[in-house]
């Protein structure tokens, strides 16, 4: 099994670490389900990285607009398990590593997160957390499946004009960002909520703000959350 070390997390790592220490599905998942024994394993890499002019950021895809699934998403990058996978670790970073270029060896697993399950796809989640040590070059390696590769703020992420609601035709209604001109929402969106909490990074803002989903996409495509902080 691939070995964590979060004996290496960076100070400012270490309050997320210890809020998820505590933490269970409930507190990461807007599905008040437990997973089935039949789900389908994946992993995804909750990556965090650093750069000098907007500190803390997170690194995630935007799936292309091509896919008979989840088309247009954005996501931590990730993916259904292998056969040769050893564990949940190797399984998210063998799918970063496809997805995105980067070179796994400057990755740093820190923790294990309790397994999400997602209804839609029927996949069993282990959302890895990982230090990105030392950041590699990353692009969109197959554009029939992905159609950008973001590092986005954890600031940018936090600023209050940049958090809504998002409106599901279903009737669900949860955790939306509005960044580098994407939509964030459904389950990364919810996890990305659940970890600002946890981390301490979260800022007061207005959970009455809901748009429907097709509002929250031509908002994103706008460059809505530029202009709701002015």
């Amino acid at each position: 099994m691939t070995r964590l070390r979060p004996e290496r997390a960076p100070a400012h790592l270490r309050p997320l670490l210890d809020g998820l220490a505590g933490a269970d599905a409930r507190t990461l998942n807007r599905h008040d389900i437990p997973p089935p024994d039949d789900g389908r394993p994946a992993a995804v890499l909750i990556l965090l990285g650093e750069d000098a002019r907007h500190g803390t950021d997170v690194l995630l895809v935007e799936r292309a607009a091509t896919l008979r699934t989840h088309a247009g998403q954005v996501a931590f990058p990730g993916g259904g398990a292998d056969p040769g996978d050893a564990d949940a670790v190797a399984t998210a970073l063998r799918e970063a590593e496809e997805e995105t270029g980067l070179d796994p060896s400057g990755v740093v697993p820190l923790a294990q997160l309790p397994d999400l399950f997602v209804p839609p796809s029927g996949f069993v989640v282990t959302p890895v957390l990982a230090h990105w040590e030392q950041p590699s070059r990353v692009h969109a390696v197959d554009a029939g499946e992905t159609a950008a590769v973001v590092r986005v703020p954890v600031a940018d992420l936090a600023d209050p004009a940049r958090r809504i609601r998002v409106g599901h035709p279903s009737g669900f209604v949860g955790p939306g960002f509005l960044v580098s001109g994407l939509l964030v929402w459904g389950f990364t969106g919810g996890l990305l909520s659940a970890l600002l909490d946890l981390g301490g990074w979260a800022r007061p803002w207005d959970p009455s703000r809901v748009l429907e989903l097709d509002e929250a996409w031509s908002a994103a495509r706008s460059g809505y959350e530029e202009n709701a902080g002015s």
